[in-house]
């Protein structure tokens, strides 16, 4: 029996939305599925029609493959941003929050929209082409058993790219230090399930702290704000709401 499968992670904020790599309506052979671009009538495919779906979805994860194309700048490191560990977020596959397991480093959509940044939608091209990331490389949307085998692993991860940068990753574990997901889960539960003031205080702390931290790199060590995102994730105050009503904030 047919089923639909909606492959990839997304970030989400209220009520959860659904950014992936498309939607494909496949048969219980791996190696005939059909493709339904925007539900438009089924038809068998092998291969990429260009029809943007996967691309207009959101961007890929990177790879360890990928090393290379963000240290030469071929993907310039202002276009990714970082899902940091244990960070909510959406699984399409099983269709429930989870928390990331590693950090997750994703090219950006565009503003506004949730399509790739490198997606050209008039002319229904990719401007990095030839230098695509690996999930890009893989990714069929009438047979998705290559990216289904890939995707979880040899994630690229923060400490690939900045670990040798001096001062700056000695921040980012700093960060990490007092805005880890992990102990901000705990804060927020201690806070919903037993009131706890003291953990409210220590919650309202770190987000003040993430916001200092991310207007003092920008001001003194001149980042780009575009690098922001990479460097430190999403700003706790956009994402806190992930975990619910908190009462106090």
């Amino acid at each position: 029996r047919a089923k639909r499968a909606i492959y990839g992670w997304t970030l989400f904020s209220g009520n959860p939305s659904i950014f992936d790599f498309g939607f494909y309506e496949m048969s219980n052979d791996k190696k005939n599925k059909i493709c339904i671009p925007d539900g438009k009538q089924k038809r068998k495919q092998n291969v990429c029609r260009r029809c943007g779906t996967c691309c207009e979805k959101g961007g890929p994860a990177l790879h360890h493959g990928d090393k290379a194309l963000v240290e030469e700048g071929r993907i310039p490191a202002k276009y990714l941003f970082t899902i940091r560990k244990g960070e909510p977020v959406y699984d399409n596959v099983k269709g429930n929050t989870l928390f990331a397991q590693t950090d997750i480093i994703k090219i950006k959509s565009k503003k506004g929209r949730t399509g790739c940044v490198f997606f050209n939608a008039p002319i229904h091209g990719c401007e990095v082409y030839d230098n695509r990331p690996v999930e890009c490389h893989v990714l069929k949307c009438w047979d998705t058993a290559a990216i289904e085998a890939l995707y979880f692993k040899n994630r690229l991860v923060r400490r690939d790219l900045l670990s040798d940068v001096k001062g700056m990753w000695e921040l980012i574990l700093e960060h990490e230090t007092c805005c880890s997901y992990d102990q901000i889960s705990r804060l927020v539960a201690s806070i919903q399930n037993k009131k706890d003031d003291h953990a409210l205080k220590k919650l309202q702390y770190a987000l003040n702290y993430d916001r200092q931290l991310r207007m003092l790199v920008i001001s003194k060590a001149e980042a780009n704000t575009d690098l922001i995102h990479f460097l430190f994730g999403y700003p706790l105050s956009e994402t806190i709401s992930r975990f619910g009503t908190i009462k106090g904030l």
